[in-house]
């Protein structure tokens, strides 16, 4: 934390010779103070001190770029709805475009638009319906595996899981072995992300072996082999089966524009999905178990409520209504461990918040985790209290409070495939299982394109009986 950084006066500067006026904020370039307070750096760290120190707006430089932190509902709101026109992603994901390229994170415009009115139809109700099954079939097969009193990591568990759960629902294709070595090698590259970001010409230093960043390059290979290999096949098989990625390659076919293009066009937009269908899902997961094992009374009544609504049968669709306990514990874990963590976007124009007037090229950064622990907006935000969205769930919180899958024009394609594959395979797992974390680790979030567990998860499996003899 920065606790031993002197703050500057609460008084915002006075207006520039430009008109521009910004809000208070560091006094010195962020630099300076990464240099002399902030090692090693933690961005949470840094906007949880921004938070403290100022409130709803602060203002900091890092070499001459204008940067904001924004913690208030108004504002958020503003950037991301009102003057959305006026802002594109921030320079952190277009550094992400070495991975994902041109995809729905990273596109803009009518590229964006275009890619996702192409993929909407996957995630359509009907659709969505009919990858329930798949979704308790694959956390069947896994908790057919686990033994009473065997240790597992939870955080490769859920990643495995929910990767094979993305590749058959989206793409209709069953990742087998390649399922091992597309997490290793998205786990390479996760592990390079501060690197990614922070280098200066590091989309050509990834090429030349630069200790520290040379994993890059041949983890990148690794992922690109699994998906075009997926593309090829799904070529290959002539009859359409409905899925995602034949709605993508017919939706490529259609644009013109893309002649010469296409391949690389169709791998952005898999390797997009499948980060965002996999990484965000698992990693709720892997904290939702983390603060059930540290929460035994909301563990229990999450069991009670499993045992009580489906008397041992598999979960459906249809049976989560009724799961109203199961869905606040996953809303609650989002509120204190969202996978997407923070959210930037670049100013493409001069724009005014509030008294302030900002030039454009200015980043805005809000943080999901600093705002879902705001205690202006939670009572007794740090602790875990799934109850408190019980009254009318998700939508009893005022807009850009609680936002865990982004809000705005680009608000998450996949949100109600998310919520849904959480909570068929939290119940399923939990039908049979609790998950006890292992005495003497360190737990510790790690801020990456998602918000990770830095040391892993390690978890004792046990077997549990129904609560009440059902």
């Amino acid at each position: 934390m920065a606790s031993g950084i002197n703050s500057s006066t609460m008084t915002a500067p006075p207006p520039t010779k430009a008109g521009y006026h910004f809000p208070p904020g560091l006094k010195h370039n962020l630099v300076w103070y990464v240099y002399r307070k902030f090692r090693p750096f933690d961005p949470i760290s840094l906007f949880q001190y921004l938070a403290a120190e100022y409130g709803d707006i602060a203002h900091y430089k890092i070499g001459t770029q204008h940067i904001l932190f924004l913690n208030r509902p108004e504002y958020i709101r503003e950037v991301l709805v009102v003057q959305n026109d006026k802002f594109v992603k921030e320079r952190t994901v277009q550094r992400m475009k070495m991975l994902l390229g041109e995809g729905m994170i990273n596109s803009e415009g009518q590229q964006h638009r275009a890619q996702r009115k192409a993929a909407q139809p996957a995630f359509h109700r009907q659709r969505i319906a009919a990858y329930a099954e798949v979704m308790t079939a694959e956390a069947c097969r896994l908790s057919d595996g686990w033994r009473d009193g065997s240790q597992l990591d939870s955080a490769t568990e859920m990643m495995q899981l929910t990767l094979r759960i993305v590749s058959k629902t989206l793409f209709n294709t069953e990742l087998g072995e390649e399922v091992e070595k597309l997490t290793d090698a998205i786990n390479r590259i996760m592990g390079l992300y501060n690197y990614l970001v922070a280098l200066p010409a590091v989309e050509l230093l990834v090429h030349l072996r630069v200790p520290g960043i040379a994993d890059f390059a041949p983890a990148k290979r690794k992922v690109d082999s699994v998906v075009y290999k997926m593309i090829d096949a799904h070529r290959r098989r002539g009859e359409p089966s409905g899925d995602l990625l034949d709605m993508m390659l017919r939706a490529e076919e259609e644009m013109p524009e893309l002649a010469g293009t296409r391949q690389q066009s169709l791998r952005d937009q898999v390797i997009t999905i499948f980060l965002a269908g996999y990484e965000t899902v698992a990693n709720a997961l892997i904290w939702t178990w983390y603060l059930l094992s540290q929460n035994p009374e909301a563990e229990q009544a999450l069991h009670a409520e499993i045992d009580r609504e489906l008397g041992g049968k598999t979960p459906t669709m249809d049976d989560l209504p009724r799961l109203r306990y199961t869905e606040a514990v996953l809303a609650e874990s989002m509120r204190l461990y969202p996978p997407a963590w923070a959210m930037g976007r670049r100013a493409r124009e001069d724009f005014s918040l509030g008294e302030y007037r900002l030039p454009a090229g200015t980043t805005v950064l809000v943080s999901q985790f600093v705002t879902h622990r705001d205690a202006r907006h939670f009572v007794e935000p740090e602790r875990f209290v799934p109850e408190r969205f019980l009254a009318g769930g998700r939508n009893t919180f005022p807009k850009f409070t609680y936002f865990p899958f982004g809000a705005g024009a680009r608000q998450c394609i996949g949100e109600s495939y998310a919520w849904m594959e959480c909570a068929l395979v939290l119940t399923t797992l939990a039908q049979k299982w609790r998950l006890r974390l292992v005495p003497g680790q360190r737990i510790e979030p790690q801020a990456l394109i998602t918000l990770r567990s830095k040391y892993g998860m390690r978890m004792q499996v046990e077997a549990r009986q129904p609560v009440g003899g059902i």
